[in-house]
């Protein structure tokens, strides 16, 4: 028999979470029995969900707003890096990527580089692979050369939308309904400008497609429809969206887009969140923007529910398997569920008094209130939301948080 000593120590893995995220990778990798790392931010110690009895060590960076400086980053986890073997090195949120494309790249780790990273930070390049490889998008610019800019708007009738290349989700778009509103954002801008990029508006829906890849195969995904497009909840609403009877043509619509999204971006693994718009007019699915993360917003709560799949744990499995054929995908329930999140006018609201039994989730979270409701009959979920809408609008809802507690 072998000795203790003999067996191959456990391999480590290095997450990275500017933002209070991950918890259920993190515990997904420990309980695989990988040393698992925690790479955050100074501004989140003593102020996090983080599983600290499911870590084997936190490392904090210093940050402003959540921003870390790359330099700095390199070394301090190549110096983390001098007694630690790291594997695998996986970013929790957005602004983590190209840290950790970065990070990957110096210390030569298996992963997604900068350039493959790029598809999934900067909106105009997503939009130009997107582009070559003849997906449906609304048409775009880039607000680079300005007398391309002003042929667009000549070129493409307005109303259009200003977008920032790096931020995720709604955040600072911005809506022209004519050429002289969008210069007056542009020039605003000043030399933040080539940092955006304009695009056709497109009346429509919004979705999005919640998916697992492995090998350039996508593996699960599961098609949800907002109840009003998150750029109108940021200006201050009940946020909410739904899965879509996964049998229906805009289900399947949206899971093939998502296919040839994932594909044009050359996503090898991991977990994605993408979105898109069906128009009204011509009921084509355009994409929007894609993600090579779980999807915020307690998103990952409402796919749990609706398939049983926890997107977090799944994706800490795919990285841990490293594409070595011993992934195996879950086979999803089939029930439908709905989310219902914004903020609240009390610090800590009490949402008891909502008691159907579909509920099968509540956030715990100051000043918001949130539920995700599930059932096996399409009907009963919109019966659920669309009278739990109007009595939290009631009960709970606040248009802007407190001033000493912005969200995050």
């Amino acid at each position: 028999m072998p000795n203790a000593s003999d067996q191959a120590e456990p391999k480590t893995i290095l997450a990275i979470a500017s933002y209070d995220k991950g918890a259920d990778f993190l515990r997904q990798c420990k309980r695989s029995g990988w040393r698992t790392l925690l790479l955050t931010s100074e501004s989140l110690r003593g102020d996090n969900n983080f599983p600290a009895d499911e870590i084997d060590e936190i490392f904090y960076m210093p940050d402003v707003d959540k921003i870390w400086n790359t330099e700095h980053t390199i070394k301090a986890v190549s110096y983390l890096a001098r007694t630690e073997q790291i594997s695998r090195i996986v970013p929790m949120d957005d602004f983590d990527l190209e840290n950790a494309a970065a990070l990957r790249e110096h210390l030569r780790i298996p992963g997604m580089g900068s350039t493959t990273t790029h598809h999934f930070r900067d909106k105009l390049a997503m939009r130009m692979e997107a582009k070559a490889a003849g997906l449906n998008i609304p048409e775009f610019c880039g607000i680079i050369h300005h007398p391309t800019v002003h042929a667009f708007t000549q070129r493409v009738a307005g109303p259009w939308v200003l977008k920032p290349r790096f931020l995720a989700g709604a955040l600072g778009i911005k809506k022209a309904q004519n050429a002289d509103e969008l210069w007056g954002h542009i020039n605003a801008l000043g030399d933040n400008s080539s940092f955006y990029l304009v695009e056709k508006y497109i009346a429509g829906d919004i979705f999005h497609v919640d998916a697992l890849t492995e090998g350039g195969k996508q593996l699960f995904a599961r098609a949800s429809g907002y109840g009003r497009p998150p750029l109108d909840v940021t200006h201050g609403d009940i946020f909410t969206t739904r899965t879509l009877d996964a049998k229906s043509k805009t289900a399947e619509m949206l899971v093939e887009a998502n296919t040839q999204v994932l594909k044009a971006m050359r996503l090898l693994r991991g977990a994605s969140h993408t979105e898109f718009i069906v128009g009204k007019e011509d009921g084509k699915a355009y994409f929007l923007e894609t993600a090579a993360r779980v999807g915020g917003a307690s998103i990952t709560d409402l796919v749990e529910a609706a398939t049983g799949v926890n997107l977090w744990a799944e994706w800490a499995k795919l990285e841990m398997a490293g594409g070595d054929g011993t992934y195996v995908a879950p086979t999803p329930k089939d029930d439908h569920a709905a989310l219902m999140v914004t903020l609240a006018k009390q610090e800590w609201p009490d949402s008891t008094g909502y008691n159907d039994p579909e509920i099968v989730w509540r956030m715990k979270k100051r000043f918001h209130v949130g539920m995700v409701v599930k059932s096996p009959r399409y009907e009963r979920v919109t019966e659920l939301l669309d009278s739990y809408r109007e009595r939290i609008r009631g009960d709970f809802f606040a248009s802007a948080p407190p001033k000493d507690k912005p969200t995050d």
